[in-house]
């Protein structure tokens, strides 16, 4: 490798990424795909030409990955592409100073702790987080590797990767390799085998077992917009719903914005809304069932509620706008969840980004946006003898957050989305499987409504038991066990990243103390 060009090192170093990432069935290159940035590094190049190769093997990762973002927002895809690809060369940075600084030791340490710190501040944890890239989801395709994320989520996955190159590097460039053999050895498989014997554990017997009814209606998602077009795709969603329910179903769920207007529906007066007379008909019809679905919904008030609050025309009041998932039975709305995280750019900006406002609202974004929910309150019916954990869109890719509403008490995890604006793209399959993470994490099932697919049912272990088509309209009816019991990972967070963020600080106070003595 000493006579490649750095332009091939970067290049390859991004390829591999994209060649492990799923849909792709080379999860395994993700061991080696930062070996050729550890050469070019090692190889002493200056920092400005060190940061430009990083930069580009970023950069055709995040194409590579995510390209079909411009299917929804040309604009929104190359600002964001090119942002995350800029932010992710910050942890090599960190590495290249602190190498050169304390020496390979402290310097190759430091690489895992800047990147796994990154990802969590950066991919997960503040207004402009993008989680999509976040290392330990390139396993999403093959969980029996990672039964394991029950204690660690996907942070211990990216330690794993990242130990993995380190070391695969190390015994390549090292004359003493019968040293390094047998620590690499034990790095890449003890984690196999720990998973194999954690695939093999039978979870708590459940508290219940419920009839699930998913529906995915495949509306045109640019189509639900047009006037006039409502009252036919609820009759549409009320007709398939129906086709699947038994005496034994006790929830339906319907995707994203299911019900949706032009002018949102005010939260507060649902039963009132003339529009929706169908919707209370067919649940009248059907007094044992409760209906989760995404609803677009809005709340007016008297006073500016809140930062994202906007003032309505001619009028002294205000109002916000919810992305929101709710439960309906027979006796009316039950309980609200407004989606928290919110799509950058599209649906929210953080406040020093607002004086962009107006060039988001050119090409389909929001100026205030939605306005989301602090708290990890999860949905109960009436009864209380049903508590769901509820992800509007791509809240399902936080591991983490969504672990916070297990952790206060919910027994099923239920993923409402709309993925058309992608096509039909690695974009609605990643996200898919993604969730077969969340599942893992927390030991309960995944019921996921998608609007034009792929809908589909998934087990604590990870696996796709029941799904339907891609863009067709679909009904899969299953028996859900309701769980209880806790995971280390939904009781306790995310404690692997909080330690590695710790050692972090340490490693750069530690590294600058030296510098300064160095003078």
């Amino acid at each position: 490798m000493q006579k490649l060009h750095p332009f091939l090192l970067s290049a390859l170093s991004g390829l591999l990424l994209y060649a492990a990432w799923p849909m792709s069935p080379f999860t395994f290159l993700i061991f080696v795909a930062f070996i050729p940035l550890l050469w070019l590094e090692r190889r002493g190049i200056r920092r400005r030409s060190f940061f430009g190769w990083v930069y580009l093997s970023m950069l055709i990762w995040n194409i590579g990955v995510t390209w079909w973002i411009w299917n929804s927002t040309g604009p929104g895809a190359a600002a964001a592409i090119m942002a995350n690809s800029l932010l992710m060369c910050l942890p090599w940075l960190g590495f290249r100073w602190v190498r050169r600084s304390c020496g390979d030791a402290f310097g190759y340490l430091s690489l895992l702790v800047f990147w796994l710190s990154f990802e969590y501040l950066h991919l997960h944890n503040w207004g402009l987080s993008w989680p999509w890239l976040t290392l330990g989801n390139v396993f999403a395709t093959h969980t029996g590797w990672v039964q394991w994320y029950e204690y660690t989520g996907t942070s211990g996955g990216g330690l794993w990767i990242l130990a993995a190159n380190i070391l695969l590097f190390q015994l390549w460039i090292s004359r003493r390799k019968r040293t390094l053999l047998i620590p690499t050895i034990i790095v890449i498989f003890l984690p196999l085998g720990f998973s194999a014997l954690l695939g093999n554990h039978t979870p708590d017997k459940p508290t219940a077992s419920i009839g699930v009814v998913l529906v995915q209606p495949n509306i045109d998602p640019y189509g639900k917009l047009v006037a006039g077009s409502f009252e036919a795709q609820l009759q549409e969603l009320i007709r398939l719903s129906e086709s699947a329910i038994d005496s034994n179903t006790k929830l339906v769920v319907w995707p994203e914005t299911a019900i949706f207007s032009d002018n949102g529906f005010i939260e507060d007066s649902l039963k009132e809304n003339y529009f929706l007379n169908p919707l209370w008909a067919f649940l009248r019809r059907h007094p044992n069932i409760n209906l989760l679905t995404g609803i677009e919904s809005l709340r007016i008030f008297t006073y500016k509620h809140s930062p994202t609050a906007l003032k309505i025309p001619n009028s002294k009041d205000y109002y916000e706008s919810y992305n929101e998932a709710i439960i309906l039975d027979s006796s009316g709305p039950v309980s609200f969840y407004h989606k928290t995280m919110l799509v950058p750019g599209v649906e929210t900006l953080p406040p020093f980004l607002h004086f962009l406002d107006s060039w988001f609202e050119k090409f389909g974004g929001t100026t205030a946006g939605y306005t989301g929910q602090a708290d990890r309150t999860p949905l109960a019916t009436s009864d209380k003898g049903l508590v769901i954990a509820p992800s509007v869109c791509y809240e399902s890719i936080y591991g983490e957050f969504m672990a916070g509403f297990v952790d206060n008490g919910a027994g099923l995890l239920a993923v409402i989305t709309n993925d058309a604006w992608w096509g039909n793209t690695p974009g609605h399959l990643q996200l898919e499987n993604y969730a077969r993470l969340r599942a893992i994490e927390t030991r309960r099932w995944v019921v996921r409504s998608a609007n034009t697919g792929i809908s589909c049912f998934i087990d604590p272990a990870g696996m796709i038991v029941g799904s339907g088509p891609w863009e067709q309209p679909a009904v899969i009816r299953r028996q859900v066990p309701i769980l209880q019991q806790l995971t280390f990972y939904t009781r306790y967070g995310d404690i692997l990243s909080k330690i590695i963020l710790a050692l972090a600080a340490f490693l750069l106070a530690f590294t600058i103390i030296k510098r300064i003595r160095r003078g």
